[in-house]
């Protein structure tokens, strides 16, 4: 039984197989057309089968994507607010016929799903671009690989019969039903979770332990599927994260769990689909920053935060806790915001990833002020060329158990 917050759409979804069920497909597999899936669409997939993407059965058909990218809703009116949706190219695609399966592989030829082809058909990339990235550049990393990925959509349910092999963040991976599974054990209801591709700096530490005071606990959940060329690697930032919570944060009120998804840096849009995922992990609050999920200068600073308001909070069913600008003040001699903060700007040290990297990148060692000095280091070393090691995470060979602030 599902425990905690109610699933997006009423029920966690499974799409998993398991022995004889497993076993005919693993055969069925073997007498249908392949094709071969990108890391994008792997995590898209995993998210799929595990029930992060709740209600998500599948790669979603015409009728599901059309009106996701018009009005950010299902066609049943459920609010959605990003495609998640398999490509081919044309000549590819003809050879596929709508009711047959189709065999997901990844770069290895491994067999990861069978998709029951649906529908194909055409989409309008530009158009899509513009709603949901906002713009047709494609500098920015969405629309380049919208622009870059196959003409025609298949759309279906899947059927998982090998999961996505991992060798990092064994100890982290952890599904919906994990998390919900031990946020019931941890007697928590209410739970803060926070999504970040970034290093924690002292601007992101001041917003969750902000949150912690009104909840019994806090989802830590880095995004470690693919991002941008110049984010920070996601085995450094979880090196960070481990030091983080390790010497202060109080330990039986935070769970660090890594997040399997691509980056979209779809901004508003994204807070919303980051919102409505952590609903099906089990969070009944989500922490939304400045510039949620954004990119350059695509999105206004707290765009993710008005988006919001596009739908009735029933409909979200997951509650945001928006933050203003945060900042450290040298005359307050801490963090604060402008809704806490009498000072001139003149005192605020602003704090962001894009400022952090831009310090790294120069040889800087950032200021305390800035992030905790054990973060710096570990950053450094990085940034130096030197492995961020010591911890599990790093090394990667901890076996699995069981089974801005720019965000």
């Amino acid at each position: 039984m599902t425990k905690g917050i109610t699933p997006h759409g009423g029920r966690l979804i499974n799409r998993i197989l398991q022995g004889e069920e497993r076993q005919e497909a693993l055969e069925k597999s073997k007498g249908v057309k392949h094709i071969e899936l990108t890391p994008w669409e792997i995590s898209d997939l995993e998210m799929i089968a595990v029930g992060a993407c709740s209600p998500l059965e599948g790669f979603m058909c015409k009728k599901d994507f059309e009106p996701v990218v018009d009005t950010m809703r299902l066609s049943n009116g459920l609010p959605w607010s990003l495609p998640v949706v398999l490509s081919a190219r044309e000549g590819e695609a003809k050879s596929f016929k709508e009711g047959e399966y189709i065999a997901l592989e990844d770069s290895t030829h491994t067999v990861l799903a069978l998709l029951q082809l649906e529908e194909k058909y055409c989409y309008d990339k530009e158009k899509t671009a513009l709603e949901v990235y906002g713009t047709l550049e494609d500098k920015h990393p969405g629309v380049k690989r919208l622009y870059e990925s196959g003409e025609i959509l298949l759309g279906g349910n899947i059927s998982v019969v090998n999961r996505p092999k991992h060798i990092d963040f064994l100890k982290y991976r952890m599904d919906p039903s994990e998390t919900r599974e031990l946020f019931h054990k941890k007697g928590w209801k209410r739970v803060v979770g926070f999504q970040t591709r970034n290093p924690v700096h002292r601007a992101h530490e001041y917003i969750q332990k902000c949150a912690l005071e009104v909840v019994d606990g806090l989802l830590l959940h880095p995004l470690v599927g693919e991002t941008k060329g110049d984010d920070i690697p996601a085995h450094v930032r979880m090196r960070c994260y481990e030091v983080l919570l390790e010497k202060y944060y109080p330990k039986d009120r935070v769970v660090l769990s890594v997040f399997p998804a691509s980056m979209r840096y779809a901004g508003p849009r994204e807070a919303i689909f980051h919102a409505l995922v952590r609903k099906n992990y089990g969070c009944t609050h989500f922490i939304v920053g400045r510039d949620h999920a954004g990119v350059g200068s695509y999105y206004g600073s707290f765009d993710a935060h008005y988006i919001f308001d596009e739908f009735e909070p029933e409909e979200i069913g997951i509650a945001p806790l928006f933050f203003d600008y945060t900042f450290y003040c040298k005359e307050c001699f801490g963090m604060a915001s402008y809704k806490t903060c009498p000072h001139d700007s003149s005192n605020h040290v602003s704090l962001s990833g894009t400022e952090l990297r831009r310090q790294l990148s120069e040889g800087k060692i950032p200021p305390p002020s800035f992030t905790r000095t054990e973060i710096a280091q570990i950053l450094s070393e990085y940034y130096h060329g030197e492995e961020a090691g010591g911890g599990e995470s790093a090394r990667g060979k901890t076996s699995r158990q069981s089974s801005i602030p720019k965000s």
